[in-house]
């Protein structure tokens, strides 16, 4: 698992398609789903560490770039 879009895609598979119109929003909201998802035993560690390592990579860029602008 390397971007947003492979985290969307994962949680795509447990029925839950994101879209804010804000990325930023959107990526947090993932962070949430797939907490929810860890804490009822559905992810495995790994894939949650992956997913959770990817997003917050992501979001630190995301507001780098707004701040930016």
């Amino acid at each position: 698992m390397r971007t947003v879009y492979d985290v969307q895609q994962l949680l795509k598979k447990y029925g839950t398609i994101i879209h804010l119109g804000n990325r930023l929003w959107d990526i947090e909201l993932m962070m949430i789903e797939l907490k929810q998802l860890e804490e009822v035993g559905v992810l495995d560690s790994e894939t949650f560490i992956q997913a959770m390592l990817v997003l917050k990579r992501e979001h630190h860029d995301e507001e780098k770039r707004q701040e930016e602008k």
